[in-house]
């Protein structure tokens, strides 16, 4: 089992003493040490907002029963977001649709950072879109910014994974959105995509920029094809890898603020296999920079997660530091 990395006491000292007065902390810490009660039935959760029942829209008032009381049964995914904020309109519908195609394995609890402020300062809150996982009464991991929906859709798995042996209302969530099996059918085989065939003759051949426009073209027409976005990622890497100069590394160690020199010799390291390595460079540089440039080593960090199967514990454990870096 994965585990689920922790963020800094500190910030869950912040957290505690921040709603002071809008929650009642010692009441939970006394319930997260009784015996687990038997987990909710999926058909019994509170009712929530329009985007159905494991959708919850959160205030100070009701943040301990809906986020504090309500993680010690199953996880609580926490989308901060503002009306005035055009990425977290991409990302709260994702969330949504994945809280309802969960059938309550999790929460979405949704929290306006303007009606709420006292919730966004609990929770150090610098930019929106902002998401953080509470599970225990604790917040234990996060990501910010509007991400594709296969990554947090990935995110969200690590996470039931990581706490589902020791929160029973998971399983139990699980059971209920089971379809009843129906008989195997022979799987018809598919016929080739011409469009993929194309782009991969292109591959084959090295040309990285036909490559790319076939991929692109593919994209343009099916925004969220996976395939497609996966082997557009492994086609502009190759293209970057295919010009980094070799003595990248070494130049980068010898400057260390120098954000470019950074980003290509992660690029060089990523190439030659030196991939944890590769994560720990921009993962440092994360943590020394800020504003522009601390925007572009995200966005180049998040780039190499995705020549990776997103299950990798390499990508696994880098999407957590990442984490602990920004936040």
């Amino acid at each position: 089992m994965n585990s689920v990395s922790r963020p800094d006491p500190r910030s869950r000292t912040a957290l505690s003493s921040a709603m002071a007065g809008a929650v009642d902390l010692s009441a939970l810490k006394a319930r997260a040490e009784a015996p687990v009660r038997p987990p909710q039935a999926p058909g019994a959760a509170p009712a929530a907002g329009a985007a159905g029942p494991f959708v919850v829209d959160v205030t100070e008032q009701s943040f301990q029963s809906d986020v504090l009381e309500r993680s010690l049964q199953v996880p609580v995914v926490v989308d901060l977001w503002a009306t005035w904020c055009g990425p977290c309109k991409q990302l709260s519908p994702v969330l949504e649709r994945l809280a309802a195609a969960a059938n309550g394995a999790w929460v979405l609890a949704k929290v306006d950072v303007d009606a709420n402020p006292r919730i966004a300062q609990a929770f150090g809150v610098q930019s929106i879109p902002m998401v953080v996982a509470v599970v225990g009464g604790q917040p234990v991991d996060a990501f910010n910014g509007a991400q594709p929906e296969p990554q947090v859709r990935q995110w969200i798995s690590s996470l039931l994974d990581a706490v589902r042996d020791r929160m029973p209302g998971i399983a139990e969530a699980e059971r209920g959105a089971e379809a009843p099996a129906e008989p195997e059918e022979e799987p018809e085989e598919e016929p080739e995509d011409p469009r993929f065939t194309a782009a991969e003759d292109a591959l084959e051949r090295g040309d990285w920029d036909e490559a790319e426009a076939a991929y692109q073209a593919i994209l343009a027409q099916e925004p969220a094809n996976e395939q497609a976005q996966a082997a557009l990622a492994q086609v502009r890497f190759l293209a970057r890898a295919e010009k980094v100069d070799p003595t990248a590394i070494e130049r980068a160690d010898a400057a260390p603020d120098d954000v470019d020199a950074q980003l290509a010799a992660a690029d060089a390291e990523v190439a030659g296999d030196g991939v944890e390595d590769a994560f720990a460079r921009l993962v440092d540089t994360v943590r020394r920079t800020s504003g522009d440039d601390r925007d572009r080593v995200r966005e180049h960090l998040v780039g190499l997660f995705d020549l990776f199967a997103p299950d990798d514990p390499r990508v696994t454990a880098a999407r957590r530091a990442l984490a602990r870096a920004l936040f």
